[in-house]
């Protein structure tokens, strides 16, 4: 029997978790807008050969109209959507913000990081065979 499971995109999440609590966290340390973190994860991404985007639209869909656009924080690698926070500590709706943008979108893998007093993370994953949202790239 295999014990060995899988993660999706593994190597993209660890690089991301990697700048947050190596290279981020430890510099700025909590207190800022979401904004500034934001612009850190992009350079300290971009430092180590990832390819980043920031402030990327998802459209919400509803019987094949825009209901809805909200901007993800960071898209890595076109692969993980990253969201970033900077409150006392991530909450249940917090998760269900992220959730609902991977449930919008293409994408199965997202990352919520918590800038707070001590630094937080969450993963999430939504498979594309279980979302009922119907999607259409933006740019």
């Amino acid at each position: 029997m295999n014990d060995f499971v899988e993660i999706k995109h593994k190597d993209i999440t660890d690089k991301i978790l990697h700048a947050f609590f190596r290279i981020v966290y430890p510099q700025l340390g909590y207190g800022f807008l979401e904004k500034v973190y934001e612009n850190a994860m992009l350079i300290a991404l971009q430092d180590l050969g990832v390819t980043v985007r920031s402030q990327v639209p998802i459209a919400v869909y509803f019987q094949g109209q825009v209901v809805g656009e909200y901007f993800t924080d960071l898209l890595v690698e076109e692969a993980v959507l990253v969201e970033l926070k900077a409150v006392h500590h991530l909450t249940i709706e917090h998760e269900a913000q992220l959730l609902n943008y991977l449930r919008a979108t293409p994408y199965e893998v997202g990352l919520l990081l918590n800038f707070g007093v001590k630094p937080q993370f969450a993963r999430k994953v939504f498979d594309n065979s279980k979302k009922t949202v119907t999607w259409k790239a933006t740019e």
